[in-house]
């Protein structure tokens, strides 16, 4: 899977940025607009979901479980200080995505154990779209998490997430990550639509993402 984690720059707003992804052939979209009001959240969550009805792509919002729990998206994303997997089931439901982030083998266990659909492990390297960044994961981390999974028979997708580039993809997928999550590469871009058709290629000719 190659997901997408909105975000907010001087040329786009939260809404754009994922419009611009779902024209470049993403299927799934994280909504994540940090230190905006609920009210901006939910207004954006509604504008969001119903371009990913329209491209049939999974629509995931970050956090704000009770916000989801209106609008109806596919899951939600929770963060090491957000609402516990447990928790956020009940007032979800079981049908609902719920992936959590993680850092060390240890917070993917526990993510595993708690019932989490999937896992969005990093930062693979230094990122300026998340404040108080984890410790850099790098091919080593995610080397080592990998390994310790299959040795702990823990089979649960893992996205690399954080400051990641057309350049790192083969190296991921050759340790056996599932997808990537990406969003400054693209927002940044001359072209983000192209730049994301040539990312999904480029992953999906190492591994059907």
């Amino acid at each position: 899977m190659v997901q997408f984690i909105t975000h907010c720059t001087g040329r786009y707003s939260y809404v754009e940025s994922a419009r611009l992804a779902l024209e470049g052939g993403c299927r799934w979209i994280q909504l994540r607009m940090k230190n905006s009001t609920p009210e901006e959240i939910y207004a954006a969550a509604k504008e969001v979901k119903s371009m990913c009805e329209k491209h049939h792509a999974t629509f995931i919002i970050d956090d704000c479980v009770e916000i989801a729990k209106d609008i109806h998206p596919d899951g939600v994303h929770l963060g090491k200080l957000d609402m516990p997997i447990g928790k956020a089931r009940e007032i979800l439901g079981e049908k609902a995505i719920i992936g959590g982030t993680a850092n060390t083998f240890e917070d993917v266990e526990n993510l595993y154990r708690a019932g989490a659909n999937y896992i969005g492990c990093g930062p693979f390297r230094y990122t300026t779209t998340k404040a108080n960044l984890s410790p850099i994961l790098g091919i080593e981390g995610y080397r080592q998490i990998i390994s310790k999974m299959k040795e702990n028979n823990i089979a649960i997708p893992v996205v690399a997430i954080g400051g990641i580039t057309e350049h790192d993809i083969p190296n991921l997928m050759e340790l056996g990550i599932d997808g990537i999550a990406l969003s400054s590469s693209i927002l940044n871009a001359d072209n983000p639509v192209e730049e994301m058709k040539r990312i999904i290629k480029i992953a999906q000719s190492w591994k059907n993402l």
